[in-house]
């Protein structure tokens, strides 16, 4: 009877495992307690189910379909025997690491093993970090860098005030702002956002781009020599200046005192009172 049993969870697992893309075999702990180990191991298992649709392998299916090949039961992680759990498993490809703690961050190096040649397509070390959702994040990096490189791109969205600027990306022409759409398929990292405008002190900055994420750039463009600082005014002229203004005032109001006392004088000449005066005409 038991050896029905335990047929039926071979034949079932068997089936679960059926031409799946690829395989994650284990992630060995360094260092690090199996738990937190495990729920790694899990995280990335369902990271690359979401990359490729598929349901791939756990561990209990796994270890259901190697239960009796003791050989690669105790596989240390050489090609030859990953690339036979791989076909064992009915994996086009296997994928084998390990994780390790460093501090706060967890260090993780994984490869991946070409079932059918028996030869490793390609091995990446990342170091996860940071709250929950960084290291979601980072799992996600991780698996695409290793199995899907290819698609591992990010976008840019350039913001800028002056229409007309022409914008390079890493020494390409993107286009004059304002651009049309997002400068996208970059690789994620760091890359070099330029741009120029004639009159215009030219603008140059390093700018990460993220997995499947859009990075704005806001630029403002300064007109060449920079703009004049909020706390200092320019020298006036002579004439602009305040004491200028105040001399012109005083003379105004001495000018405005002589000309009433002039008009002031009554210009008819009393001859009774001054006979002299009279006599001069």
């Amino acid at each position: 009877m038991k050896r029905w049993v335990w047929l039926v969870v071979l034949l079932a697992a068997r089936a679960a495992l059926a031409d799946v893309p690829v395989a994650l075999y284990r992630l060995d702990p360094l260092g690090l307690d199996a738990e937190r180990a495990v729920r790694l191991e899990a995280l990335f298992r369902a990271e690359l189910e979401r990359m490729t649709q598929r349901v791939l392998p756990n561990r209990a299916s796994i270890d259901a379909a190697l239960a009796r090949e003791m050989g690669l039961r105790g596989c240390g992680g050489e090609p030859a025997c990953l690339a036979a759990i791989g076909r064992k498993l009915g994996a086009a490809q296997v994928v084998h690491g390990n994780v390790a703690q460093l501090g706060e961050s967890y260090v993780v190096n994984l490869k991946l093993i070409d079932s059918a040649k028996g030869t490793e397509i390609r091995r990446v070390s990342e170091t996860l970090k940071g709250n929950a959702d960084d290291l979601i994040e980072a799992v996600r990096v991780a698996a695409y860098r290793l199995v899907r490189p290819e698609e591992l791109k990010g976008a840019i969205a350039i913001l800028c005030d002056l229409p007309g600027a022409l914008v390079d990306v890493d020494g390409k022409p993107a286009g004059r702002t304002p651009l049309a759409r997002l400068i996208d398929g970059l690789d994620v990292g760091k890359h070099t956002v330029t741009l120029e405008a004639k009159g215009y002190s030219p603008f140059n900055a390093q700018v990460e781009v993220r997995f499947q994420k859009t990075t704005d750039v806001v630029v403002r463009l300064l007109l060449t020599g920079g703009p004049i600082p909020p706390d200092h005014t320019p020298d006036a002229p002579w004439y602009a200046s305040p004491w200028m203004y105040a001399g012109v005032g005083v003379v105004a109001v001495l000018t405005g005192i002589l000309i009433g006392r002039a008009l002031a004088k009554d210009p008819t000449i009393d001859c009774a009172k001054d006979p002299a005066a009279c006599m001069a005409r």
